[in-house]
């Protein structure tokens, strides 16, 4: 029997779970995972987690903090707690992901991030483990680049632009996480559109404009495709360096028998020797002002993550009764 769709994917892509869920990764197994904030907080309300909540919120008791920021910091160590069992599963990284609301503010940035690290390495993990997962905004993208010169490994997430694409490659970051679903999903809304051929597909053609613009010149950022709503979209991306792939996607590729070739390929693509030059803010800013798509989007996901952070507070508050 033809191997599944999902083993075929693997001999050519490193696949990670896009999950929190930590019985999912414990049946597909990844290299890697990734989480962000509406994970955790889907992953807050699962019964089999209780315990690390409470250990969580009484770790930020006995630090001392109190009302809104007791809130905040028990987020953080149950963000983490998290991430440390998802370790215990996986042999590679996780990301953990910065509050969303310091989006816009790189020395805030910065800073979180350092307190997550600490919190992992209270809890007897390697930081080399952790990919710390920034929105790529301009203030993102520098704070990466703070953290990368430090030895700090990031993975800059909602990214819909070649621009955000270059300024990352510029801040030399580990790791990029260009979004496939929310934009198919923008242009289906934008042009009244019900359905693309895959080949035609404008969150696929995103992602390997990105990869064959890093392959070309070389760039050692590594390019994970992200968001994605079927499995033709995932196949139509085999062979980038790594595809973050949600639970649901993963179990329909186990069942898939499928023939599965490589849609890309670093072999085949001819090297251009010049160095691209490096964008600055001010070209960022009106590269993205003028990209409809990647400006609305970059905007409303930072929102959304927002509001999961958001209900995960109001869920931690209405069961430890603290008041905001």
């Amino acid at each position: 029997m033809t191997l599944s769709a999902l083993k075929q994917l693997q001999a050519l892509t490193t696949i990670v779970a896009d999950t929190g869920d930590l019985k999912a990764i414990q049946q597909f197994r990844p290299l890697d995972a990734t989480t962000n904030p509406s994970l955790i907080t889907a992953a807050a309300k699962q019964a089999e987690n209780k315990a690390l909540i409470e250990e969580a919120y009484q770790q930020a008791q006995r630090e001392a903090y109190q009302g809104t920021a007791l809130i905040e910091r028990t987020i953080d160590i149950l963000t983490v707690k998290l991430g440390v069992e998802i370790l215990k599963t996986i042999q590679g990284r996780v990301s953990t992901e910065v509050d969303a609301a310091l989006s816009y503010d790189t020395a805030a940035t910065v800073a979180k991030a350092k307190e997550l690290l600490a919190l992992y390495q209270e809890y007897g993990i390697e930081q080399h483990r952790i990919l710390i997962k920034i929105a790529s905004t301009w203030q993102g993208i520098q704070a990466a680049k703070q953290l990368e010169a430090e030895g700090i490994h990031c993975n800059l997430t909602l990214l819909f632009g070649m621009h955000q694409a270059k300024a990352c490659a510029d801040a030399q970051v580990t790791l990029i996480s260009p979004f496939v679903g929310r934009i198919l999903d923008w242009y289906k809304k934008a042009e009244q559109v019900d359905h693309y051929p895959i080949d035609k597909d404008p969150g696929v053609l995103s992602v390997k404009q990105i990869y064959h613009y890093y392959k070309q010149h070389q760039i050692k950022t590594e390019v994970m495709g992200a968001s994605f709503r079927s499995v033709e979209q995932v196949l139509g991306l085999a062979g980038c360096d790594l595809l973050t792939v949600a639970p649901s996607l993963l179990a329909e590729l186990d069942q898939d028998h499928r023939i599965v070739s490589a849609t890309l390929d670093a072999k085949q693509i001819a090297v251009i020797e010049n160095n691209p030059a490096a964008i600055n803010q001010t070209l960022f800013e009106q590269q993205l002002a003028d990209d409809l798509m990647a400006s609305q989007l970059l905007r409303s996901g930072i929102e959304g993550f927002i509001q999961a952070r958001q209900q995960l507070q109001l869920l931690l508050q209405q069961s430890f009764e603290v008041s905001a």
